[in-house]
């Protein structure tokens, strides 16, 4: 059978045995929204939980919006402009907003890739900046989290006398969805504030994965950090899988959150009836797949569909490399995961970008990973602990090899926005 995976820009054609394939696993599939600029006027009109967007803005002095990275599809062209023309509305002049870029830990976005992410006429008539992590003097203390995490915000957004948040709700490996809170914590928290957050103390935890909400500790200290300093309004989106807009949750940060979280899961959730021998999988394809750091989603995202000593193959462009200096840095710098582990679990040890490390330990535990890319050189996969294939029927052919001729396989063309949901409870899967 032939599928088309999400692989950079232009996807990557694959053959799967028929004899083998189990299944291709897709989101539910959920109409995308006719008019979504006038849903998008609607929704911030007739808010959850809160006063519309007019309303709030009546009488303020300065507008921080914050937009997810280059590295989340969010429709910002079509989601934007009734949001400025809402803040017009309000008698609020374009010098007096700022459009921050959420960039959490990862790299700024400037340039073509700004205007890519707004659209050229709003890249060149408002003012963005890009949250900057490492830059301290930039960020206000702003107290400490429930658990005890010191927390640092970036001072425009803390400044702004109205916030608003613009994001998507789609599966997270750690946050079990993304969107709402994560526009600020991770979004605009300064390094030391993400890394005591991403850190075993929260991650090692079983409910610290996809679709995971309740419980979820990694979920529950985002929320309440971004409590601290809470947006106005969040507008956050769903999309299908052409990245249509199927639905939009304007309001307030929980409770416009949680329902846009039950369409996202009402989508995502795909039952399957056993885990499988080889899953071939992907980091959905561009922006997502650009670096090795976010492939590492993939990896995880498909764990719950494989058993535990089977194979799974990631096919990511990986076009930026492994990401971040940082993180390649420290992956590189690993000779065995384990020891890794133990070291970042002593009390008050921290290693830059730890976490993506702790996932992908995650992955390899429980499966072998194949990774295809065309911009990682296989021995430097290979001292990122996981192996290099040529092609995606090359490293199926060796999966049944190792596994058997008969070796079942699932295939997920869209990686971690699918969440694979095991009916028979078989171990280790996502219920």
């Amino acid at each position: 059978m032939r599928v088309t995976m999400s692989y950079g820009r232009s996807g990557l054609d694959v053959e799967i045995p028929d004899s083998n394939l189990d299944a291709v696993l897709s989101l539910s599939s959920l109409p995308p929204i006719e008019d979504p600029a006038a849903a998008v006027a609607r929704a911030i009109s007739n808010p959850i939980g809160t006063a519309p967007l007019v309303e709030l803005a009546r009488g303020k002095e300065r507008v921080c919006i914050v937009i997810c990275d280059i590295t989340r599809p969010v429709p910002n062209r079509i989601v934007l402009p009734p949001i400025l023309a809402a803040l017009a509305e309000a008698g609020i002049g374009r010098g007096r907003i700022t459009i921050v870029v959420a960039t959490g830990t990862h790299r700024p976005n400037e340039g073509e890739e700004l205007a890519a992410l707004v659209g050229e006429e709003i890249a060149g008539r408002y003012f963005i900046e890009n949250h900057d992590c490492r830059d301290y003097d930039s960020h206000y203390w702003v107290g400490a989290s429930p658990a005890g995490i010191p927390v640092w915000l970036d001072s425009t957004y803390c400044n702004a006398d109205l916030r608003i948040t613009v994001g998507l709700i789609e599966p997270h490996f750690m946050a079990g969805y993304s969107g709402g809170r994560k526009l600020v914590m991770p979004g605009l928290a300064a390094f030391a504030t993400v890394q005591h957050w991403h850190c075993p103390r929260f991650l090692e935890s079983p409910l610290a994965t996809m679709g995971s909400v309740e419980g979820n500790p990694v979920h529950e200290e985002a929320l309440a950090i971004a409590r601290i300093v809470p947006p106005a309004m969040i507008v956050d989106v769903t999309l299908d899988e052409s990245n249509r807009i199927t639905g939009v949750f304007a309001g307030e940060l929980e409770q416009a959150w949680r329902a846009g979280v039950e369409v996202a899961a009402s989508a995502a959730r795909v039952p399957i009836e056993r885990q499988a021998d080889i899953v071939v999988t992907t980091c959905a394809g561009h922006p997502l797949d650009a670096t090795f750091y976010q492939a590492v989603k993939g990896m995880v995202g498909a764990l719950p569909a494989v058993k535990a000593g089977g194979t799974v193959i990631v096919a990511s462009e990986c076009a930026e490399g492994l990401g971040s200096p940082q993180f390649a840095d420290a992956l590189l710098a690993v000779d065995d995961l384990e020891s890794f582990m133990e070291t970042i679990s002593e009390p008050g040890v921290f290693v830059p970008e730890e976490w993506e490390i702790e996932e992908l330990v995650k992955a390899v535990r429980h499966a072998r990973i194949v990774c295809v890319t065309s911009g990682i050189a296989p021995e430097t996969l290979d001292r990122c602990f996981v192996s290099a294939a040529e092609s995606v029927e090359a490293a199926v052919s060796d999966g049944l090899v190792r596994h058997g001729a008969d070796a079942r396989i699932l295939v997920i063309p869209r990686g971690p926005y699918v969440i694979p949901w095991c009916v028979s409870g078989a171990p280790g899967t996502a219920q």
